[in-house]
């Protein structure tokens, strides 16, 4: 195994050992996630686009890479750090090791330096950019580099589908915008049987209202959610014409639009294992988080948004609601893959919202217009 070295912006150096792809030099965003099972679903996560990855868990890889665990076909991750990798995985779906899954999709990890030392740094520190290296370097020359870096701002762009697509169903029609979705959240639509149309992140009102929905579902992503202006623009256009459900990079959008602000938390909430309470029925759920981004609590207030979720750890915000329209919001992963399943329920809500409309509303519409057509 040959060396490989993980240089932060802030002078700090780790030197470990490289699996996975090889690497000159890749660099992006160092985060750290908190889950101790579930590693497959989180290299495949669209939302770690640009970010290299510390697994706080010690082992990683133990039950190795299999085809049914994936969120996405193609992972979006910059690179992987590990305190160690297991070589030689057990279980009985395994198809691959990490080290060569990782290798087959040019993704490059670290294993051997004190992940428990890094992960410290970042609480302290917040989050950092750095680089991962292969070579012997001028290590101030990397630093100085590595701190002239603008990290891309284009991130939603790079992983939403191009066209659109449609998984049939027979219920409620769901238009699904794609930020960088991860598959658990179809896969609970269509699992309830609903019709969704998955459509680009730059879909407009009026490409959304020709489909005809019941409604609208904003899904997870990558970066920051100020530079996606035109999904806090598809929000604003959409108010009180379709009942809306945002996720994570959706539920941000939706402030956004309402007229709230977001702000970076010092080092985000990445894992399975985060308490939130909803304030609507006082229970506690264990959820599923990925994000950097918050909503400010101070932006608020004398806007027409309610709290309906706060995170236990350190009180942010975690779901929203209209006061006068059928918009929901989360920042948390009710489809949760990797991670509990407490607030799964929160897609049944969404749709019962939904049914509300069949008597006067949306659906009544469009069934009356298909039967006058017919």
């Amino acid at each position: 195994m040959s060396n490989r070295y993980l240089i932060l912006e802030d002078g700090t150096i780790f030197k470990g050992k490289a699996f996975g792809a090889s690497v000159a030099d890749v660099h992006g965003e160092v985060v750290f996630q908190t889950g101790m099972t579930g590693y497959q679903e989180t290299l495949s996560d669209p939302s770690y686009k640009g970010q290299i990855i510390v697994m706080t868990y010690p082992l990683i890889g133990n039950y190795g890479i299999n085809h049914d665990d994936f969120e996405t076909v193609n992972p979006k991750l910059q690179a992987l750090i590990v305190k160690e990798c297991v070589k030689y995985p057990s279980n009985f779906r395994n198809e691959h090791s990490l080290s060569d899954f990782l290798r087959q999709e040019g993704i490059p990890g670290l294993e051997g330096i004190d992940t428990r030392q890094l992960v410290k740094k970042i609480r302290i520190s917040g989050t950092l950019k750095g680089k991962m290296i292969d070579t012997e370097v001028d290590h101030d020359l990397e630093i100085k580099h590595l701190n002239e870096i603008e990290l891309p701002t284009n991130q939603v762009s790079s992983v939403s589908t191009i066209k659109p697509y449609v998984v049939p169903g027979r219920k409620e029609r769901i238009v699904l915008v794609d930020y960088g979705m991860k598959h658990g959240i179809l896969r609970e639509l269509t699992e309830r049987g609903c019709h969704v149309t998955v459509v680009p992140h730059n879909t407009t009102a009026e490409e959304v209202l020709q489909h005809r929905p019941d409604g609208v579902l904003l899904s997870n992503g990558p970066g920051n959610p100020k530079d996606v202006p035109e999904g806090v623009q598809l929000v604003k256009d959409l108010i009180g014409r379709l009942p809306i459900f945002g996720i994570c990079l959706g539920h941000q959008l939706i402030a956004l639009a309402c007229g709230a602000n977001t702000e970076p938390l010092k080092f985000g909430h990445r894992g399975v294992n985060h308490p939130v309470r909803d304030l609507l029925t006082d229970e506690v759920y264990m959820t599923s988080q990925n994000h950097g981004y918050t909503v400010s609590l101070e932006s608020i207030k004398n806007i027409p948004l309610t709290i309906t979720h706060v995170a236990l750890n350190d009180q942010s915000i975690e779901g929203l609601k209209h006061v006068q329209h059928k918009i929901y919001s989360v920042q948390f992963h009710p489809e949760s893959s990797p991670g509990p399943t407490d607030a799964n329920r929160l897609f049944e809500e969404f749709l019962g919202e939904l049914n509300e409309n069949q008597q006067g509303g949306i659906k009544a519409c469009r069934n009356e217009q298909t039967y006058i057509g017919s």
